[in-house]
């Protein structure tokens, strides 16, 4: 019943750096963590080392912790973090099944206090949400006021079972933004955790029960990808965070714009969403190409085998122009927006009933699938 991880070796700033990657139910809030301190260097693997189990990684952190003991500190400093190490050691078992952290909506920093908040101030790990409250919305700022997600719960019930009818108003203000940010993020807390993370700064970032290990990068936010699906995709290794709506643009480990490595593969957006933007218009690019071969000049009584290599060397002229073109954009792109990429974003998913809870004490993975080939889903378009 051990489980075991395995591990992605990534070129992270001119060294070969290990990446704790997540199967179906792997504990993320101890694989964000180990990846934050990988990623610093902080905590090094052995060379070719392929896969690590979680009691592996539990004792590279508790030996981590030990030897990070500040030297030279006072009495009162020493025995404060004495205390604090065994109060983070006590609950050190839940990273590998979730932690029980309760967002406020009023910072990105700001939650409410439990014991599993120590081991990151122990480790010196910064932890964000963008889970806000717009303050120019006063209603919404009235009805959710200082609440934690768990007490804004209980309010929301309390109102309902009012009399006052000011105060069954001011619950259903409240259930509808937890409804209507069930996504955990709003444009305001992506505002302001794009402010408040610092350049180049690796930090774990809370969302929908799971924890990421996320950086800033040219003032643009980016997740790392750590679903076991992208184990052998050298390239992908950050996933930008510019919207709500979980759509991001997958780059390599300098954040470089990834071509797909296939180009009869593209990859689903973390809530597995399509855009239809994109798939028109490389349908229309299909068909155009279609219309370049010229099937009257080939010659008659041409074999399977011949036909077959004129093909494919159509193919690979395509393919080697399509690179060309998405690197040549991929570069206008960087150069004109710092790394934002321009895209119609998703409408927001419709969720029935309230957000999902903000309590992260069951952990999950949020792998990717493969699209199929682009000709069946240009199959599926004309069909749907």
């Amino acid at each position: 019943g051990q489980s075991v991880y395995h591990i992605k070796w990534v070129r992270w700033k001119e060294e070969n750096t290990p990446v704790i990657t997540q199967n179906e139910n792997g504990p993320c809030p101890l694989l964000a963590i180990m990846n934050v301190l990988l990623l610093a260097w902080k905590i090094k693997l052995p060379p070719m080392m392929e896969i690590i189990t979680a009691e592996q990684l539990m004792e590279y952190l508790g030996d981590y912790i030990l030897d990070a003991k500040p030297k030279e500190i006072s009495e009162i400093q020493r025995l404060n973090y004495e205390q604090n190490m065994s109060d983070a050691m006590a609950i050190l078992h839940k990273l590998q099944t979730g932690l029980d952290v309760n967002v406020k909506f009023t910072g990105v920093r700001v939650f409410e206090y439990t014991p599993e908040c120590i081991v990151f101030d122990l480790l010196d790990i910064p932890l964000y949400h963008g889970w806000l409250v717009d303050p120019q919305v006063a209603d919404i700022v009235k009805a959710v006021g200082n609440c934690s997600y768990n007490q804004l719960v209980e309010k929301i019930i309390s109102c309902k079972q009012s009399e006052n009818s000011e105060l069954v108003s001011e619950g259903f203000v409240a259930e509808q933004f937890l409804n209507n940010t069930a996504t955990q993020l709003t444009y305001h807390g992506l505002c302001e955790l794009t402010s408040a993370v610092q350049e180049g700064e690796l930090c774990v970032f809370f969302r929908n029960n799971h924890f990421s290990t996320m950086t800033k990068y040219k003032g643009q936010l980016y997740l790392l990808v750590t679903d076991q699906g992208f184990l052998t995709e050298e390239k992908v290794v950050w996933e930008s965070l510019h919207n709500v709506d979980g759509d991001g643009n997958f780059c390599d480990s300098e954040f470089h714009l990834r071509p797909p490595s296939d180009p009869e593969t593209v990859y689903r957006g973390q809530q597995d969403q399509i855009d239809q933007d994109y798939l028109m218009a490389l349908s229309l690019q299909q068909e155009q190409q279609n219309q370049e071969i010229n099937w009257e000049q080939i010659p008659e009584g041409i074999s399977d085998l011949e036909l077959a290599k004129k093909l494919q060397e159509e193919e690979d002229r395509r393919a080697s122009q399509y690179y060309q073109e998405q690197e040549q954009a991929a570069a206008q792109v960087q150069g004109d927006s710092a790394g934002f990429v321009s895209h119609v974003p998703f409408p927001a998913q419709q969720v029935q009933g309230a957000a999902s809870p903000a309590s992260a004490r069951q952990s999950g993975s949020s792998e990717r699938k493969r699209k199929e080939p682009r000709e069946k889903e240009r199959e599926k378009e004309k069909t749907a």
